[in-house]
């Protein structure tokens, strides 16, 4: 059972010295940020457990009075709902609040009858505008998505929809941040088991996503390039992106001028997987050496001979992140595990050599004598006997032209694999996401330069002029 107090406006003496009136009107508008309203009444309710609602009546006033949501246009009222509506706004303290008004519908000449726009609350949503940027604030922050349902009191798939709709308030038409691209990185990344992927574009002079979309391939990648007018696939002069042939395909097909760059990270880890393959076929051979040993084990001398099997096994196995690593940034026991290694095996040594000059290659800044040098390690890796590496020359030599692009411009997908780390981790903690607009949302919201305002005044749709908040901000 409910107890309700209903009361109506009154004047409220603040400071009688200075004779400064407020009226509740005034202090609920400002609390509750309903500017282009007029406060009716507000009724608190309080349930048997002790949960306590606060329901405010406002009206729209006559000046803003009625426009359609889709482009904002003065609209005559084609008739009234029969109930009011209501909107969920910031909590005070811990009193749930509520707005009540009755919204008529609109008859508009281009969008036809629509129930007519609040300036407190997007179209179609029952949350004002205040609430969905706080819940956006909130999970910006790091907040998982049960945390934020539970601050918030609403169901935690509520949350993911406040993302998504903060994020198409912000930004409903892309094509403003796809203007002047010059430099694009194209990367796609999984976000759920299964082989599902996101593929996103990143603006290298900027450092944010530009443009995310489920799935990857050519397809995919078609959209982008769809969504750009001539003028903007013009103007792109370098696309970096590892070495799929999609990527490439596109490139030739919307921006022929455009200059196809393989980013040298994925160079390197093409390296530290051949040198990855070498060192588990040494593993299992000094495996298999340290079992027969062992079978056959009879006597001190078999004994120590078996226990030196398995320590170089195990220093094999343990070496992968000491192989993989550039030599400046080892640490001291995984120094002494390649010590082993290149005194007692020398195919993995001769490995991991040419994987790091292989390095240092790509990190050469003139591109001329990086070609050089680039040929002559594909020649001594063609002759060089160990299968991985022969099967690594091939790669590089199919890519060699886009690899002395990357160089030459001085380009890397470094700050796309940087992004895509922040999307990993997005999708980790996942916010408790599962929908992938909502996710898309989060990557467009948190990788990019959209700015989410914190809830004031200023921080309001303009329904006059047809904005989003953040024009009006």
């Amino acid at each position: 059972m409910k107890k309700a107090i209903r009361f109506s406006i009154i004047g409220v003496e603040t400071t009688p010295k200075r004779r400064n009136r407020m009226t509740l009107n005034r202090l609920l508008k400002t609390l509750l940020n309903v500017k282009g309203a007029t406060v009716d009444g507000a009724e608190f309710t309080e349930s048997d457990s002790g949960e306590a609602a606060l329901t405010v009546h406002v009206h729209v006033q006559k000046k803003d009075r009625w426009r359609c949501p889709v482009c904002g246009r003065k609209c005559h009222v084609h008739d009234y709902l029969s109930e009011e509506s209501s909107w969920r706004g910031m909590d005070f303290g811990p009193v749930m609040v509520r707005l009540g008004a009755r919204v008529p519908r609109v008859c508009c000449g281009e969008h036809g009858i629509l129930t007519a726009a609040v300036p407190w609350a997007k179209h179609g949503s029952r949350f004002t505008l205040d609430f969905a940027y706080s819940t956006t604030w909130m999970v910006k922050g790091g907040l998982s998505r049960k945390r934020v349902s539970e601050r918030m009191r609403i169901d935690w798939g509520t949350v993911g929809r406040l993302v998504d709709l903060v994020w198409k308030d912000l930004e409903p038409d892309i094509s403003k941040r796809l203007d002047g691209l010059v430099r694009i990185g194209v990367d796609e990344t999984s976000y759920r088991k299964g082989h599902s992927y996101i593929t996103t574009v990143v603006n290298h002079d900027t450092n944010t996503v530009i443009w995310a979309c489920k799935g990857h391939g050519k397809d995919v990648l078609d959209r982008f390039f769809a969504t750009l007018a001539p003028e903007q696939r013009a103007s792109i002069a370098v696309v970096t992106g590892d070495g799929a042939r999609w990527i490439t395909d596109c490139v030739e097909e919307h921006c022929p001028n455009a200059m196809r760059c393989l980013d040298p990270f994925h160079v390197v880890e093409w390296a530290n997987d051949a040198l990855d393959a070498v060192r588990i076929d040494a593993w299992r051979r000094a495996l298999d050496e340290w079992k027969a040993i062992r079978k056959k084990a009879d006597g001190a001398g078999a004994k120590d001979a078996a226990k030196d099997a398995k320590r170089r096994a195990e220093q094999i196995k343990r070496s992968k992140y000491a192989l993989g690593k550039n030599p400046e940034n080892l640490t001291d026991r995984q120094r002494e595990r390649l010590s082993v290694i290149q005194a007692e095996d020398g195919p993995m040594n001769r490995a991991h050599a040419m994987k790091e000059q292989l390095r240092l290659i790509l990190h050469m800044d003139d591109a001329e004598t990086a070609a050089a040098c680039l040929d002559r390690w594909t020649s001594r890796a063609q002759r060089c006997r160990i299968p991985a590496f022969v099967e690594l020359q091939r790669k590089v030599r199919r890519h060699r032209d886009h690899i002395l692009n990357a160089i030459r411009h001085g380009v890397s997908n470094a700050r796309t694999e940087a992004l895509n780390n922040k999307i990993k981790l997005l999708v980790r903690i996942a916010y408790g996401f599962r929908n992938i607009d909502t996710m898309i949302g989060l990557v467009m919201l948190f990788c990019s330069n959209i700015q989410i305002p914190w809830p004031s005044g200023n921080a309001r749709m303009s329904i006059n002029k047809g904005l989003t908040a953040h024009e009006a901000a």
